[in-house]
């Protein structure tokens, strides 16, 4: 090795390349311009939906939940936890997607959780697992929670979803270009904010930690997507088939970390579709 040459910081990576493995916003030349069009659509979305935003279900600030309802009695319940690398992003950004699955007769809701660095991945996991207790629980006085419920999320969202899906009352999961094995995260620009130790990310890391049963997953992310984006899910897929566990991968093609997202907008996207099979 010569003096110029950098360390081998993870599976081949030096620190460098494993940041950029990891950056989906720069990877994605309209990342910006398709947030702010989520933020817009989104508000929008919320102004005219407005009956059971900001409910508690738990005591800190971001332990809030958005509930919107097909109108229709036993409504399968469709929870969408978001993404942004478990330290940025809140649920209200993604208000916009609750289209599709309402179209298709399902009721959806958005969990906030606090995000890093002011509490651990440990503790972000944990409120999750309270929110879904808390729809189970307290859903049907505020009328959902009473048919299937299926749980997804994007991104760190896939992630948090994977955690969910052995706890009791979780009937399926659709994880979206999730992360699996927390690692590399910890490796990378990303721990900056999520100050994990390598027993924390272990902890953390559903690949690591595949339950004796566990609700069926999709496992959906788009083909122009990061590397590693796309390995992380297939990695898990592998991993939950071999120890017996339900698993669908779903390479969607064409589509990136962020244009993947349309396919949950639209009525008739694939993001709909696949959870339409799952009820």
């Amino acid at each position: 090795m010569n003096a110029e040459a950098q360390p081998i910081v993870w599976n081949g990576m030096t620190r460098a390349e494993l940041d950029k493995a990891y950056d989906n916003t720069n990877a994605v030349a309209d990342s910006g311009q398709r947030r702010e069009g989520w933020i817009a659509r989104s508000d929008a979305f919320r102004k005219r939906h407005n009956e059971g935003l900001d409910l508690a279900y738990g005591p800190r600030p971001r332990n809030k939940l958005d509930l919107f309802r097909c109108g229709k009695a036993g409504a399968p319940l469709f929870a969408f936890i978001h993404g942004g690398y478990w330290q940025r992003n809140a649920k209200e950004t993604f208000a916009c997607t609750a289209a599709g699955p309402l179209a298709n007769g399902m009721d959806v809701a958005f969990l906030g959780y606090t995000l890093c660095p002011d509490v651990t991945l440990s503790e972000i996991v944990d409120e999750i697992a309270s929110a879904v207790r808390w729809l189970r629980r307290d859903g049907p006085r505020h009328g959902v929670g009473e048919g299937r419920l299926i749980v997804s999320g994007w991104s760190a969202g896939g992630h948090l979803t994977a955690t969910t899906l052995a706890l009791e009352g979780v009937d399926a999961g659709l994880a979206i270009s999730g992360i699996y094995d927390v690692e590399p995260c910890r490796l990378n620009y990303l721990n900056d904010n999520l100050r994990l130790t390598a027993e924390e990310a272990a902890k953390t890391s559903p690949l690591l930690h595949l339950p004796k049963k566990s609700a069926p997953v999709v496992l959906t992310y788009g083909t122009a997507e990061l590397p590693e984006l796309q390995r992380q899910s297939v990695a898990y897929h592998e991993a939950r088939l071999a120890a017996g566990l339900p698993s669908e991968l779903l390479p969607l093609a064409g589509l990136n970390h962020f244009s993947i997202m349309d396919e949950l907008e639209k009525s008739d996207g694939a993001l709909v579709r696949a959870a339409l099979r799952l009820i």
